[in-house]
């Protein structure tokens, strides 16, 4: 550890890095709130693409059209 010689030094360094932390810690917060609201509108998001995937299901089976299926598919240059 470096040995402050001069106090005045040593308060203006600590309060230094208690603003440091500071804002460290509102930048924490903030990002913790953004993850909170993403999480939840992936949850509404998933939510959605569930219930469309139950009312769409029906339909494709009773139109007879063939799922799409990359495996069987050849790319466009062949």
């Amino acid at each position: 550890m470096t040995q402050f010689k001069n106090p005045d030094a040593l308060i203006a360094r600590v309060d230094d890095l208690e603003s440091q932390l500071a804002f460290q810690e509102d930048t924490i917060e903030a990002l913790n709130k953004q993850v909170q609201a993403q999480s939840q509108e992936i949850e509404l998001l998933r939510r959605h693409i569930e219930l469309l995937a139950t009312k769409v299901a029906p339909i494709v089976e009773r139109s007879g059209i063939e799922q799409f299926n990359a495996d069987n598919e050849r790319p466009p240059h062949y």
